[in-house]
């Protein structure tokens, strides 16, 4: 079967299609035809040795995929051969098939194409737990995204207004912006020729309660000082490539809250409690309440690409990857 093989962590050059045998189905696992693979920013740092979690090299990047099951290993109950599944692995998945253990599988509902199931795993698993979880955002509560055109951006403008929050979009381009209104946002910042803090408070009458923040770096102190009393910082990620320092004092003063959100460890951690998370999300984007923004679709061959449109912020919404 063919598959994308990191040989070395050069980030996308060091990528190349090889050849390889197929996966062994051993007990507990789910064999899985590929139909679709999501492309994550974490995808990216993980082949240039950057991630929390390292595979050795060689290896098969790729945490995200959608399909039909081909076997099941001995003691599966929970899926058949035939049945429609998404599945979340740490990697293996930019391949045509690959093994999952099965609590890592969860059946599709016939309403959700492949394409939007391999869009929604890492960026709405991601903020059904920053949000409801972390957060506890409620109704009527202003949120405030940064870096909002990207995956986990525009899932979390999406989330956040089915779950009834003012939603303010943060973005470094009017186009980005355009998208971010497109998917129902309340209220834009261009915070590459505008003060985020200055803006942010000005849009959220005083402060903002929850900031959404997958970009870190120099943004991250404006965005601290926008918000409002007993407000949620939520630590997505740092696609800037920049850890910032966080002012403790404007924490203080404001009796807020700076919180962490590994989605990542949390599904390896609690997988029963993340499989519940999953689901819902399922069902809302089968009923059409919410929906996944995919930029473009690309065949296999092309996965070097994707990542080097992720590298160069060339994504808005989920690149996806067709084998």
């Amino acid at each position: 079967m063919r598959a994308v093989v990191c040989h070395e962590l050069t980030g996308p050059k060091g990528l190349r299609i090889d050849d390889v045998a197929e996966p062994e189905v051993g007990a507990g696992d789910v064999l899985i035809e590929a139909r679709a693979i999501g492309v994550n920013f974490p995808d990216l740092l993980v082949i240039q040795g950057k991630y929390q979690f390292q595979p050795s090299v060689p290896f098969v990047p790729g945490g995200e995929m959608s399909g039909v099951v081909v076997a099941v290993g001995a003691g599966v109950s929970s899926v058949r051969p035939g049945d429609r599944v998404v599945a979340l692995m740490l990697s293996n998945g930019f391949a045509e098939r690959a093994v999952v253990p099965a609590p890592a599988v969860i059946k599709l509902p016939d309403a959700v194409s492949f394409e939007d199931a391999a869009a929604c795993l890492w960026t709405y698993g991601t903020t059904h737990y920053a949000l409801l979880e972390r957060a506890q955002l409620r109704r009527g509560e202003t949120l405030l995204v940064l870096g909002a055109a990207g995956g986990v951006g525009l899932s979390a403008v999406d989330l956040g207004k089915h779950l009834g929050a003012r939603v303010i979009a943060a973005a470094s381009s009017d186009e980005k912006l355009e998208l971010c209104k497109e998917r129902g946002a309340d209220a834009v910042i261009n915070y590459s020729r505008e003060d985020l803090k200055a803006r942010a408070k000005e849009l959220s009458n005083g402060g903002v309660d929850v900031v959404y923040d997958p970009v870190g770096g120099a943004l991250a102190q404006g965005a601290v000082r926008s918000m409002a009393w007993g407000g949620r910082y939520l630590v997505i990620g740092f696609a800037s490539g920049d850890i910032p320092e966080v002012p403790l004092n404007v924490v203080l003063l404001k009796s807020c809250q700076i919180v962490g959100v590994f989605w990542g460890a949390f599904a390896m951690r609690e997988p029963e409690r993340n499989a519940k998370n999953i689901q819902e999300v399922l069902e809302r984007i089968g009923q059409g309440k919410i929906a996944p923004s995919i930029d473009a679709t690309l065949p296999l061959e092309r996965a070097a690409e994707a990542l080097e449109r992720l590298e160069a912020r060339k994504v808005r919404g989920k690149l996806v990857l067709l084998p």
